[in-house]
């Protein structure tokens, strides 16, 4: 397994389930300094139309109380070439449910010129925010 110095990934984390920790804990194995980004709600309702659950500050608070998680910073905008600009991370980290998209095909091509690889994870099935939500 490579091992990356600094490491990065995101994510909303509204009602944090077990998928949320497995991305997390995966990400942390592969990396010495774990940084995770956490979308404030204004980015959250401006490309879900919807505002967590669980407001910005407490999911930020959740997020780093965990052991695997050495700073978490606020996701501002979905760029992650401006989030590399700021944070320098190695690799960046993400369920392989977006593997393929066109977003991430393109931010893969970018991030490869700078030397930062995109590691994709399988995706936790059968759990998600919104299923959660869904079952009230």
């Amino acid at each position: 397994m490579k091992r990356y110095k600094i490491g990065y990934t995101t994510g909303v984390f509204d009602m944090f389930h077990i998928g949320h920790l497995n991305i997390i804990q995966k990400a942390k194995e592969y990396c010495d300094f774990l940084i995770v980004g956490v979308s404030t709600d204004e980015l959250v309702q401006s490309y879900k139309n919807k505002t967590p659950v669980i407001p910005f500050e407490d999911r930020a608070k959740i997020v780093g109380a965990l052991k695997y998680v050495d700073k978490v910073v606020p996701q501002l905008t979905m760029d992650k070439l401006d989030a590399w600009e700021n944070l320098k991370f190695n690799a960046i980290f993400h369920g392989d449910d977006w593997k393929g998209s066109s977003m991430y095909s393109d931010i893969e091509t970018k991030f490869k010129e700078l030397g930062v690889e995109l590691v994709y994870f399988p995706y936790t099935k059968g759990i998600s925010s919104t299923m959660l939500r869904d079952k009230q």
